[in-house]
Parts: structure tokens; sequence; C-alpha cells
């Protein structure tokens, strides 16, 4: 394995670990009796977030593919069957660990930041639409960025001008922007008590006075667009860079880490494929971070 992946492995696992130990209670339950897993749980998040990073979507070729490559890493690998379930069960253990590697970096303080939603496809035949697990959670949604109509779920992201997770939600295709936006700062009281004043640039179709009136009252900053027939807003000369940013992200997700063959046909499925390679895109820039790269979101010295 490349030099600087085993670099990045190595921290991330360690890293994961302390968090773990100290934070026992995140873990799913397991009986305090029983076979001890042969491969810890620091292990399977580490491994998981190097299958994201070098670009093996399918979970049988990757298992496959450590099992030559990655032993002196890993000595024990699980089946097909027990990582699939193993991961899928750590779900809530992976949504905390984003957190914790995203306020482990000098990026948490920024003060800008940046919100969107991309598409997630679960399908696209109606056969498999009318079978799908996924019904009644994904719909069809029309992506106004691609000219596109798609059955599936949305992404919805709050991320810092350097690209870092700050928070994220998953959603029906044609869900409000707006209220998940407010439902996903109502949800998690922590994370504006730190971040007073915050500066928020959001798309043009995130308007409305109530909904400006609750991010005010929140401590919230927002810089967005003007619609046509509105005046100019304060910040306009400034808000197209930097909206870019949030393009550039998903971009990193679904060019770099293959977000949209994802290849999940389940909630759970889809749910832990996401949260993967929201945790490789974050364990890159806390381990840039922490390492003084220039380019916090840069995976070229990983994904290989």
């Amino acid at each position: 394995m490349d030099a600087d992946l085993d670099t990045l492995a190595t921290a991330l696992y360690a890293r994961t670990d302390d968090l773990l130990k100290a934070a026992p209670q995140r873990l799913p339950w397991r009986p305090a009796v029983g076979i001890a897993p042969r491969l810890s749980d620091a292990e399977l998040v580490t491994l998981a977030v190097l299958q994201a990073l070098l670009g093996f979507t399918s979970e049988a070729r990757w298992l496959r593919f450590a099992g030559q490559q990655l032993r002196p890493l890993f000595p024990y690998l699980p089946h097909q069957p027990g990582y699939n379930k193993r991961l899928r069960r750590l779900a809530g253990t992976v949504i905390w660990l984003i957190r914790a590697l995203a306020t482990d970096t000098s990026l948490w303080a920024d003060d800008v930041w940046v919100i969107d939603s991309t598409p997630i496809e679960c399908a696209r035949s109606r056969e498999a639409v009318r079978r799908s697990e996924l019904a009644g959670w994904a719909e069809y949604g029309y992506c106004a960025s691609h000219t596109r109509y798609f059955w599936g779920l949305r992404l919805h992201l709050i991320a810092t001008l350097h690209g870092l997770p700050v928070a994220f939600a998953l959603s029906g295709a044609t869900a409000d922007e707006r209220q998940v936006l407010l439902d996903l700062l109502g949800a998690d009281p922590a994370l504006l008590a730190g971040h007073a004043g915050q500066i928020l640039i959001t798309d043009k179709h995130d308007y409305g006075r109530r909904f400006e009136a609750e991010l005010a009252d929140a401590g919230l900053r927002l810089l967005r667009r003007p619609r046509r027939g509105e005046p100019d807003r304060p910040g306009a000369s400034v808000f197209k860079p930097l909206r870019q940013t949030i393009e550039s992200v998903f971009d990193t997700l679904k060019g770099q880490l293959d977000l949209e063959l994802h290849g999940g046909h389940t909630p759970a499925g889809v749910l832990i494929r996401v949260l993967q390679r929201l945790l490789a895109l974050t364990a890159v820039i806390w381990h840039n971070d922490h390492t003084g790269q220039s380019v916090r979101r840069s995976l070229l010295a990983y994904d290989h």
C-alpha cells in the first residue's frame, strides 16, 4: 500500500481506537459474555474508510483485495456478510466519529458555512423502483443542476469553506430544503452554541421571511443570491466564488469517492454507504490538517 495511505490508515486507526475507548457507549451493544470479535471496531472503521478512498464499490471485491494487499495492517478479515452486518450496525458510531474528527481540526472554528443538497440516485428501472425496500423514503425528484429527474434521496450538507462536513441529513428527493436545514440545526443545539454569528451561504431558493427570521433568531447570518425582482443583497459580490465550494465538495464525494455508485438497496445499506464516504472525506481533511498540508481536501495522495 502507498506510504501516504498507510500513514493515514495508521493515524486514523489510533485516533478512532482512542475515541472509542474513551466513549464505549458510542458503540453498538454487544453481550458481555461471548466470543470477542477478531477485528476491532476501530479496525473495521479504518477498513471502511480505505475502501471508500481506493474506490471499491463492491464489498466482496474489496475484501478480496484487502486479503491480498493489506494483511500486514489487518491480519484478520471477516467474510462479506459479516463485514456488511457489522458495518451497518456501526452507523450511529460513524456519525459520531465524523463529528469527533471534524472538531479535532483547526477548520472547525471557520465562521462561514456553505449549504446545499445533491441527489443520491437509488434506482433507474421502473421494476427496481417498484420492488425496492427504499420505497416510502426514496422519491422521484428533479435535479436542476444536471437537468435530470431521478428516483432516490437527497444528501443535505453543511460544510466549511475547506469542505469539512459540519452537519448532514438524508431526505426524500422532494423534501423542502429550508425545512431540512432548520430541522438539522434545531436537532443539534451544541452546534450553534459554539458558532454565534455564523455566516451561511446558501442557494437562492433558500428564501422566505419566516425562514430567514428563524435563522436570525438562532444567531445566523444568511448570504444568498437575490431572486428575480429582489434588490441587491449584502455580500453579493463575494457570493459566487464561495458558493462554488459546496459544488466542489459534492464533486469530490461523487467523482473521487463514488457516492453515486453506492450500491445500497435498503435504508440501512444506503445510509452506511453515504456515511462511509463522508467519514473518508472528513478523515482525509483531518489528517491533512494535522500534517500541515496546504490543500486540506486533497485526496490525491490516498486514492491509489
